[in-house]
C-alpha cells in the first residue's frame, strides 16, 4: 500500500501526522513575503579592520612594555654583578664605574666629584629595583 504523498506547498509533518505550517518560524506558503539574506560583507569587512586595528596597538602596547622590562633586567643584572663593598640604601642614587680592565663597580661618588669612566647613575628604588636616571 502506497502513503499518499502531500503536495509540496502543503506543510504536513510525517512524524506527527499534522500540518504545522502555523508553528514554522519561516514562511510555508505563496503568498508570504520572500525571505532575502542581508549583505553582511560590509559589517564583516569593517569589523575584520576594527578588530585588526585593536590587535595591532595592543601588541605594540604590549612590545613596548616587553622593551621596557627587558632594559630594566639588564640594569639590575649589569649592577648586581658589579662589586660594591657597601649596602645600597634604598632612595639613594649610586654611579656605575668601570675599571681598566672592564669589571664594574657600584660607587656613591658622582660622576663629577672623579675621573672614573661613568657607565650610569641609578636609583634604588623602594621594590629593590634600580632604575636608570638620564643625565
Amino acid at each position: 500500500m502506497k502513503k499518499d504523498k502531500k503536495p509540496d506547498n502543503v506543510v504536513f509533518n510525517t512524524d506527527t501526522q499534522k500540518y504545522d505550517a502555523s508553528l514554522k518560524p519561516y514562511a510555508t506558503n505563496v503568498g508570504a513575503p520572500v525571505i532575502t539574506t542581508t549583505d553582511t560583507v560590509t559589517w564583516k569587512n569593517r569589523s575584520i579592520n576594527k578588530i585588526n586595528h585593536k590587535v595591532a596597538a595592543k601588541f605594540l602596547e604590549l612590545k613596548a612594555e616587553y622593551d621596557k622590562m627587558l632594559e630594566e633586567f639588564e640594569y639590575n643584572r649589569l649592577i648586581f654583578q658589579a662589586t660594591f663593598n657597601f649596602e645600597p640604601i634604598n632612595g639613594e642614587i649610586y654611579h656605575l664605574y668601570k675599571r681598566e680592565n672592564g669589571e664594574s663597580f657600584l660607587s656613591i661618588i658622582a660622576p663629577t666629584e672623579c675621573n672614573f669612566d661613568w657607565q650610569g647613575s641609578f636609583y634604588l628604588n623602594a621594590d629593590q629595583i634600580w632604575e636608570k636616571l638620564e643625565y
